[in-house]
């Protein structure tokens, strides 16, 4: 059994930014959300965007502070913005931490209070949303996070180190979606990797979850296939715009299978390490724990043919062993250049075992539930100590 549900209009392919602005009938004034960074700037896409706005009448002003593992407290001043505006709606322009903030700024404009109000899981109220969000038009120039088509964004709050998955309400799946493989090429090959990686564990993880589908299935061994087949092109020649394509094409279909199917503790084993380590990009964090991670799963034996299903699909053709997949993935992320990375480049180290492993059970704890066997406490460190080793 499965429910499909997910209403936002996507617009795909090299060039797709320029149906913006026959796409942006969403409100007179938008508040435009992107990084902190300069890329968006330097490489044009904020001056793209916002001739599309002009050339559909839209006003619009720009906030420009959302940071990586984007936190608590800028969401709220984007939401502040926008009341101040007068924003009808948010264009979220970048990765996946612009499109996660924009939610929590969409959720905040409207609604009283504090964010953490709203949020469900660790020190969270869970208060539904009393007033409808601000439409979010999505605009991503990564492939990794599938934001662009699904309810949820992650926040982190520095005060609790709770990051945690802020959304669920249907009202917060984007209006539209574009998805321009152009604006991928100039990401490094390092952040192509992490990304590109990040976007094949939701898929994967979504693949072995406890309540896969017919439909996730389908979408998630697209997925697969299609990052198996084109992120090392990617990572090895940015401007590879058919891997590009591919990539991005995977990146979506990761969206859908997170939304159809859902995600399993490995992200909540992450979110625990960049929760309190900012600077680790949480496709980094992602890759250093994985093989521990689906070593466990496969040690246990939970599900071996999908494991050789996915060993397959990432290009090991004579696959027939579950351990086949933990070969494939090595393989995958020695080709993009970052296998072996380490936890201790970012302060991780094996005295914060035990406190990540409380963390993620309590601010992530719903996908532990999703998981085909339960992951104990202990679990967990173990997988956090043979990934550190």
């Amino acid at each position: 059994m499965f429910n499909f549900y997910i209403p936002t209009r996507l617009i795909f392919g090299a060039g797709a930014l320029n149906k913006l602005a026959e796409n942006a009938g969403l409100g007179k004034k938008a508040l435009v959300v992107i990084s902190n960074g300069k890329s968006t700037k330097v490489n044009g896409y904020l001056d793209r965007t916002t001739a599309q706005l002009d050339k559909a009448g839209v006003k619009w002003e720009v906030f420009d502070e959302i940071e990586p593992n984007p936190l608590k407290f800028t969401a709220e001043r984007g939401a502040a913005a926008a009341r101040k505006c007068g924003a009808d709606f948010i264009v979220a322009l970048g990765g996946g931490s612009v499109m996660d903030a924009s939610k929590a700024i969409a959720s905040m404009a409207t609604n009283d209070g504090d964010l953490w109000d709203y949020v469900c899981g660790g020190t969270g109220k869970g208060k539904p949303l009393g007033n409808a969000p601000l439409p979010i038009i999505a605009i991503t120039t990564t492939a990794g996070t599938g934001s662009e088509v699904d309810e949820y964004g992650v926040i982190t709050n520095p005060e609790t180190h709770e990051k945690i998955g802020f959304g669920g309400d249907l009202r917060l799946f984007p209006v539209v979606a574009i998805v321009d493989p152009e604006l991928m090429t100039t990401v490094p090959p390092a952040y192509t990797a992490y990304q590109g990686f990040d976007a094949l564990f939701h898929s994967t993880e979504s693949y072995i979850v406890k309540g896969a589908n017919e439909m996730s299935d389908m979408v998630s061994s697209t997925a697969i296939k299609n990052i198996g087949a084109n992120l090392a092109k990617a990572v090895k020649d940015g401007k590879d715009i058919k891997a590009r394509t591919a990539v991005a094409w995977a990146n979506t279909m990761s969206g859908y299978a997170m939304v159809i199917g859902g995600c399993t503790s490995e992200h909540s084993l992450e979110h625990a390490m960049s929760a309190y380590h900012q600077e680790l990009p949480h496709g980094a964090g992602l890759i250093m724990i994985s093989l521990s991670y689906y070593k466990h799963f496969i040690d246990a034996h939970v599900c071996d043919e999908r494991f050789v299903d996915m060993a397959k699909w990432l290009g090991k053709s004579d696959a027939t062993r579950p351990e086949d997949f933990l070969t494939a993935l090595a393989d995958l992320q020695k080709a993009c250049g970052v296998y072996g990375l380490k936890m201790s480049d970012y302060g991780i180290t094996p005295d914060e075992f035990g406190t990540l492993a409380d963390n993620a059970r309590s601010a992530m704890g719903g996908l532990f539930t999703r998981d085909r066997i339960d992951l104990s406490r202990e679990d967990c460190i173990k997988i956090y100590e043979r990934a550190y080793a």
